[in-house]
């Protein structure tokens, strides 16, 4: 008589004996949940070493913000030169800040000026012009 073995004991000796590729049956509740579940808790190393930016505030810029590029009085010589005029317009510039002294007297024209920056600048004997 032929004795009829189980599946289990067939399979035995095998690498996963009839499991797939394992993983203790493949259910996600072993392994810590199914994609991001956890990244808070137990899988906090992993996307330390892999993925940083996934945690953290991200923030956003508002559509009105705008960049102002401002020069300082002590480097406004510097690129007036000779001129005793200066469109900072032209240069790239939006708006003169205080810092710094000026002794020529110049006629600066600007999209706006620090209250000190108008100040020291007409003192020199020049004129501040908004534009």
């Amino acid at each position: 008589m032929v004795k009829k073995m189980k599946k289990t004991e067939k399979l035995r000796g095998t690498r996963t004996i009839g499991r797939g590729t394992m993983k203790k049956w493949r259910g996600k509740g072993h392994r810590g949940g199914k994609g991001y579940s956890g990244s808070k808790k137990h899988r906090k190393s992993w996307i330390l070493r892999f993925e940083r930016q996934h945690l953290g505030k991200k923030g956003f810029i508002p559509k009105t913000s705008k960049s102002v590029k401002a020069i300082n009085l002590r480097d406004l010589e510097k690129i007036a030169g000779g001129e005793k005029e200066i469109v900072l317009n032209e240069h790239g510039f939006d708006k003169v800040l205080g810092s710094g002294k000026i002794t020529k007297k110049l006629v600066v024209k600007a999209r706006a000026f620090s209250r000190i920056a108008k100040e020291k600048i007409e003192k020199a004997g020049g004129k501040a012009v908004s534009e």
